[in-house]
Order: C-alpha cells, then structure tokens, then sequence
C-alpha cells in the first residue's frame, strides 16, 4: 500500500530544497558585494590614519616652534 501523503512530502521536500538553493545564492551574492565594501573601507581607513598622522605632525611641529595659535 502506497503512502497517500508521499506525493504532498515529495512537493515539500522539492520546494525546500528550491528555496535553499536560492537562498545559498542570496547569501554568495551578499558575501561578494561585502567583500567589495570591505575594500573601499580598507581604502578610507588608510586615507584617515594618513590624515590624522599628518594633523599630529603638524601639531607637534607647531608646538615645537612655538607658531601654535588658539582659533579665533
């Protein structure tokens, strides 16, 4: 005798295994698009630690000559 729900759990099972398989490209696609962030992050964090780099240099180099003066 043939289980009568076999039909309806095979459809099921088809349809998860459909939306799995879609969402694991979802999650791909997601992942690469933050890989690509990530990099023009790198980017802008290297050029902020340049900037602040410089801005205590020319701190401490005003400091040192004494042309350091308060904002207007």
């Amino acid at each position: 005798m043939e289980n009568p729900y076999e039909q309806v759990q095979s459809n099921i099972l088809s349809r998860i295994i459909r939306n799995v398989e879609r969402l694991n490209q979802s999650v791909s696609t997601l992942n690469q698009e933050l890989e690509i962030i990530n990099k023009k992050n790198k980017s802008l964090e290297i050029m902020g630690q340049v900037s602040e780099n410089y801005h205590n240099s020319m701190q401490f180099n005003l400091e040192a000559t004494g042309n350091k003066k308060q904002p207007i």
